[in-house]
């Protein structure tokens, strides 16, 4: 499996549900885009390391609204503080999706160190987070999402990027559509 049919899976799974997802920059975000658009998705178009933070603090905000976050290996290598402050947060309402690929899909297929000897899943262990599971499969992704609420997902996949085209939506239009979907509805007093 690669990237592309975990994202597949994904979105089958939680697409039609009230669940705001956070994808990753570059081809996580257009693969998404391109599988199913949606305005309950927000795709990183800029800010590579920062789909799980970004996550984080939308789940702690709307604490009534499940939110997954979709990063990468080599996000979550750039950004591994995020991994401990998730663990000391432990919203009920976040899960942390990890496409682990072994490589920086969006800027070559570089490997990463998760192509080596870092193992995420003991990184998100030893940061603290107590709900950790790694799948390598469709049928242990589609079981995980069935059954995991919180915590993180690690998904072992081949590298390689679907062939999509670039998002046409403009950043403004992104957030504008998502916020739309995610803000707490308006009550006058």
């Amino acid at each position: 499996m690669i990237r592309y049919g975990a994202l597949e899976i994904l979105a089958e799974k939680e697409g039609d549900k009230d669940t705001l997802i956070i994808a990753n920059i570059g081809f996580p975000s257009k693969e998404l885009h391109e599988i199913y658009d949606r305005k309950a998705n927000f795709y990183m178009l800029g800010s590579m390391g920062l789909s799980s933070s970004i996550g984080l603090g939308l789940a702690l905000a709307r604490p009534e609204r499940k939110v997954i976050a979709i990063d990468g290996d080599g996000s979550v290598l750039m950004n591994m503080g995020s991994l401990a402050t998730i663990a000391n947060q432990h919203p009920d309402n976040y899960l942390l999706v990890i496409i682990d690929n072994g490589a920086y899909g969006s800027t070559g297929n570089q490997i990463t160190a998760t192509a080596g000897l870092t193992d995420l899943k003991k990184v998100a262990l030893g940061a603290g987070v107590q709900n950790v599971a790694m799948v390598s499969d469709e049928s242990g992704l589609k079981k995980k999402l069935d059954t995991m609420e919180n915590g993180v997902l690690i998904v072992k996949t081949k590298a390689g990027n679907k062939k999509v085209p670039v998002i046409r939506l403009c950043p403004e239009d992104i957030i504008k559509r998502f916020m739309e979907k995610s803000a707490l509805p308006f009550h006058s007093r």
